[in-house]
């Protein structure tokens, strides 16, 4: 492929939670714009492999690392592990999540709490920090929220407190990272057809969501695959500190 087609010839990324959904998705563009990507996942073996075999079998590299963010150390072991395999760091995009069942302040639990904020915050914090002190001049870092953060619900207090405050951290980044050219961005995704999404909704709530949008359905990861895309590439030098609402007008 030409340079013109492969925006990211030469780039290491690194992606969090790539096994599946919007991660996966992310991964594999990554990869078809000539990025080598390093990608975690916590549990999903088998799924991990099977995007590693994909992005192969289309051209590209991509190496899977596991990770389970409720352990303290794996955030840093996850960027130590990809620095040995990429050998420098380009591009970083904090997209691991959890979301956890709908409970009430007055149903959760403590453990509950950290669990979610290790998951949907901490680790993101970790793996900004090894960005600051590593990532070469002129990277992109791209973290991704929700929608929820200005739109929330009852029951997912966790999920838009983890990623509310991602944001706000993703926005720092960008202040003190300008002076390098490094660009940090946020992606907040509305309704996306993923697993995550499917877990976490009633069918009846989902189809629902495309008559409130105005492009009339559900996203897709490629959709937000796309926004990353340009925000990582030599397109979006321009573009930083912003929270760029991928929704299809949802919100």
């Amino acid at each position: 492929m030409s340079a013109s087609s492969q925006p990211l010839r030469g780039k290491a990324a690194v992606v969090t939670g790539g096994s599946r959904g919007i991660g996966r998705a992310i991964v594999e563009r990554l990869a078809r714009d000539g990025a080598e990507v390093v990608f975690s996942y916590a549990r999903a073996r088998e799924l991990a492999a099977g995007v590693t075999s994909a992005v192969a079998a289309a051209g590209g590299t991509a190496h899977a690392v596991r990770a389970d963010f409720t352990d303290p150390a794996a955030a840093g072991a996850l960027m130590e592990r990809a620095s040995e395999l990429l050998g420098g760091l380009d591009v970083l995009v904090n997209n691991a999540a959890v979301v956890l069942p709908s409970r009430t302040l007055a149903e959760t639990e403590e453990d509950a709490f950290d669990q979610a904020l290790a998951v949907n915050l901490k680790s993101a914090f970790l793996t900004l920090r090894y960005a600051a002190r590593h990532m070469r001049a002129g990277g992109r870092i791209v973290s991704i929220s929700t929608l929820n953060t200005t739109r929330p619900a009852p029951g997912i207090a966790l999920y838009v407190t983890g990623k509310g405050a991602l944001e706000h951290l993703t926005a720092v980044a960008a202040l003190e990272l300008g002076g390098r050219g490094i660009t940090v961005n946020t992606v907040s995704p509305g309704a996306t057809d993923t697993d995550m999404l499917r877990a976490a909704n009633a069918p009846e709530a989902l189809e629902r969501v495309p008559a409130l949008t105005p492009l009339g359905r559900l996203g897709e990861p490629a959709d937000i695959a796309d926004v990353v895309a340009f925000l990582t590439g030599p397109d979006g030098r321009w573009v930083t500190g912003q929270n760029i609402r991928a929704t299809g007008g949802l919100g």
